[in-house]
């Protein structure tokens, strides 16, 4: 199944778009297609497969793309695919997160852009919101569809022959826990966090004491301000301070999952509320690590000796609330497909195998250990139905998906208005 051009792309060309008159080159419903769009979407997509940006077929194709799009929000809009403010806010913070991660810091996105956060999520909202309800359209219509064990033997006996070599695949699981703050160190980010509350309390600007001390890269430029969410967005702690407060009330130290917070109320508008706070992080020291990295060797060796499975102590120990009901099943994987800090865990395990406790970060600043398990190692191979069929029936599930989707597509263009004008 075809797949949605990402946010990025489409808030890139909102602000593309308003720098020249554009000819209008398709029109679907009610929606224009304009030249500048084609044009930036064409460019953005040679870049990737570093194809020729002016050849006409790659041109066509990007354009029917964008017109497919177009024709399942229509589509979207006839069967009132509803999506919820929740869901809209839930996933521009993703995505912001996601740009974080790619810029490194939210002040260099801001400066790529060259807007504020909270601009960008306003412009961002109209787009994600279309996304979501094309991406729902799509699950409601294709995410029930599955190839059966006879047609992935048909797909298997027809494509053999072009599958060529599957790489060498692991099957690996893992223990991870997060490094917890000693009590000493925790004691004196508060210390900090009080001193700052009590200026404010003595006179101190609240905005101006965020951009000093705040942590929070999203909003300590903003002097704080968090702009107005619904609940269920912050911590639980965060919110159950936050809630509880006037306007213009400012609360004690609340301690939540990323630090210290000091919040103040500056208006309600029924279940919105518009805060801004100061975010003192509590950062770990080499004590932190130690006691970490000795927790999970203990544990290492109690199943190297015998004292309990693996499964059982993922499912006891683990942090990692995804993997941890399933005893740490992190999945299987070709080895070409694994990030360097996996692929250097497992790249000189043998089968059956427990490696000792590794750093693993996934996300700036924010770290932890694990350690993983090899389940098991599956050399290099030409394709075999019954090697490989989690994977072969994974590719005839996207081949049955990709030629309903074709004409799914078809019946759109026949009953939704749609002219291409160049």
């Amino acid at each position: 199944m075809k797949k949605i051009f990402l946010i990025v792309l489409l808030f890139s060309i909102y602000s593309f778009a308003q720098e020249v008159l554009d000819k209008i080159v398709a029109v679907v419903d009610n929606e224009f297609i304009l030249k500048s769009e084609l044009d930036f979407q064409t460019n953005m997509v040679a870049a990737q497969r570093k194809l020729d940006p002016n050849s006409a077929e790659l041109r066509k194709q990007v354009l029917n793309s964008i017109i497919e799009e177009k024709l399942i929000y229509a589509q979207a809009n006839f069967d009132s695919i509803m999506v919820t403010d929740e869901e809209v806010t839930n996933r521009i913070n993703y995505q912001l997160e996601v740009f974080k991660q790619q810029y490194g810091s939210i002040e260099r996105v801001e400066q790529m852009y060259g807007m504020s956060v909270e601009k960008i999520k306003r412009e961002l909202r109209d787009e994600v919101q279309k996304s979501l309800m094309i991406q729902k359209l799509q699950e409601k219509n294709f995410s029930g569809i599955e190839a059966s064990r006879r047609e992935v033997e048909i797909f298997f006996n027809t494509y053999k022959d072009s599958l060529g070599i599957i790489p060498e695949k692991v099957t690996i699981s893992h223990i991870y826990k997060n490094p917890k703050a000693s009590k000493t160190n925790k004691e004196k980010y508060y210390s900090l966090a009080k001193s700052i509350l009590d200026s404010i309390k003595n006179g101190a600007n609240f905005s101006d004491m965020a951009k000093k001390y705040s942590e929070d890269p999203g909003s300590a430029a903003q002097g704080g301000d968090l702009g107005f969410v619904k609940r269920g967005v912050f911590y639980p702690e965060f919110e159950a301070a936050a809630f509880t407060l006037e306007a213009n009330q400012i609360s004690d130290v609340v301690e939540s999952p990323v630090g210290y917070h000091i919040i103040q109320m500056l208006e309600r508008r029924g279940e919105s509320i518009k805060t801004r706070h100061i975010l003192i992080k509590i950062k770990l020291d080499e004590q932190s690590d130690l006691n970490t990295i000795t927790f999970l060797t203990e544990i290492r060796d109690s199943i190297v000796r015998k004292f309990g499975s693996f499964a059982d102590y993922a499912k006891k120990y683990s942090e990692d609330n995804d993997t941890a009901p399933f005893g740490g099943d992190l999945g299987t994987f070709f080895i070409n497909q694994l990030d360097k800090q996996l692929l250097d865990a497992v790249s000189k395990l043998k089968e059956g195998e427990i490696g000792f406790p590794r750093r693993i970060e996934y996300s700036e600043g924010n770290y932890g250990y694990h350690i993983v398990y090899l389940v098991k190692r599956t050399a290099q191979h030409l394709a075999n139905l019954d090697l490989d069929y989690p994977e072969m029936k994974k590719l005839a599930d996207d081949n049955k998906k990709q030629k309903k989707y074709a004409e799914w597509i078809e019946q759109l263009k026949s009953k939704i208005y749609w002219d291409v004008r160049i």
